[in-house]
């Protein structure tokens, strides 16, 4: 039996990487991400798990698409590359700190759900919904099944 599907809220930076860009080039690493608790998140995802496609800091910050996870976890490239911003001297390729999923387009939303549309249904979100709780920048999020229903209805 397959584990089950799992859904997950991913972020970046539309002037780096956009859901047009996915959208353009198919699949992508996500690479860069230099926090242990949003590795270890992709560390954990499996082939197949749905991922809210986020913009962050951005004119207008919210959910612009639906990717999904299309290869499980190995090892970032770009901890290796001296010339990287992403570049981790502490790093080896036998032992490497910092791992990534490639993500796969899905689809565009017919419509951005805002981060301030987001906030306005934080009870039906639930407190364990980090996007929305204070202190908390974490660039991949775990989302419930019903979180991620309710966020798509927005749309």
């Amino acid at each position: 039996m397959s584990p089950r599907k799992r859904y997950w809220l991913m972020k970046s930076e539309p002037q780096d990487f956009s859901i047009d860009d996915l959208a353009r080039v198919g699949s992508e690493p996500w690479t860069g991400v230099r926090n242990y608790q949003a590795r270890n998140f992709m560390r954990e995802m499996q082939l197949g798990d749905g991922v809210l496609f986020y913009h962050s800091s951005t004119e207008i910050p919210g959910i612009y698409g639906i990717a999904e996870v299309v290869a499980t976890a190995y090892p970032d490239p770009t901890q290796f590359e001296r010339k990287s911003k992403y570049f981790d001297e502490r790093a080896s390729r036998e032992d490497p700190r910092w791992w990534l999923v490639d993500v796969g387009f899905v689809r565009k939303l017919k419509r951005a759900v805002t981060l301030d549309e987001i906030r306005a249904h934080a009870d039906a979100l639930g407190e364990d919904f980090a996007l929305i709780r204070k202190g908390t920048r974490l660039s991949v999020l775990p989302a419930t099944p019903a979180q991620w229903k309710l966020l798509l209805s927005l749309e």
